[in-house]
């Protein structure tokens, strides 16, 4: 009886984490560059004094979906989008090297290139920082090129180029910031390899009708095993007063 009750139990309590990882892909189904979690299932042999009889539910998250989701066109100079494989070098709010896809890059008061979630974009030697310029343009190898204000001139002027990097898919991990690093806190190598597409974004590779029967179905899994951990005490119920009445 204790079996069937713990493996409900435990199954209950790891829907509810699946469903956290797809509430959460379903809520960035708009968010520039987002990478879908994946989740799954199996089952894991209790260890402890004496044999492992029995057995418990988990949930884990294997990898990320790293499938390049839909270019979009917004005709914006400050928005890029990668071109294929390759990510963005962005600098975290303590100070380490991450990597994104989202490329919709805005400039701060104080001349910073940053992204939409406020990240700092690198470029060769370090984060990229830009006078005031009545034109700017980005180039498909990353290179920044400006017309600084009050110059009368026609002719651009490289600033900086934003440091692109295309790791193995498989040295790359996503921790809790939702951002791309290397495995065992390394920092990737720029790559000339990676090409840039100026005046587009590339959007969240999130099927949201996928995401919404996923919830749909994680719900009836979370209903099912609570109805089983109700019959399991029910029937430890019954059993106790026969028991009594023996």
């Amino acid at each position: 009886m204790d079996k069937s009750l713990y493996i409900a139990m435990s199954g209950a309590k790891q829907t509810l984490l699946a469903q956290t990882a797809n509430a959460n892909n379903l809520a960035n189904t708009q968010t520039s560059g987002f990478k879908a979690d994946l989740e799954q299932f199996r089952s894991m042999p209790v260890f402890g004094a004496g044999y492992p009889t029995r057995v418990y539910a988990m949930t884990e998250r294997p990898a990320t979906d790293l499938s390049i989701g839909a270019l979009q066109t917004t005709g914006r100079e400050l928005d890029v989008a990668i071109e294929g494989d390759g990510w963005l070098a962005v600098r975290t709010a303590d100070g380490k090297e991450a990597y994104t896809r989202a490329g919709d890059l805005r400039i701060t008061p104080e001349g910073l290139l940053q992204n939409g979630a406020g990240l700092q974009i690198l470029g060769q030697n370090g984060p990229i920082s830009l006078p005031p310029a009545r034109k700017l343009e980005i180039g498909r190898d990353g290179t920044i090129s400006i017309i600084p204000m009050g110059v009368n001139s026609t002719n651009m002027a490289m600033l900086d180029r934003i440091k692109l990097v295309q790791p193995a898919p498989g040295d790359l991990e996503k921790l809790n910031d939702g951002l791309m690093h290397l495995k065992g806190g390394k920092t990737a190598e720029a790559s000339a390899d990676v090409r840039l597409v100026q005046g587009s974004l590339e959007g969240s590779n999130v099927n949201a009708i996928s995401a919404m029967v996923e919830m749909i179905e994680l719900s009836k899994n979370f209903e099912l095993q609570t109805k089983v951990m109700k019959a399991a005490d029910d029937n430890a119920s019954i059993g106790a007063k026969l028991m009594q009445m023996a």
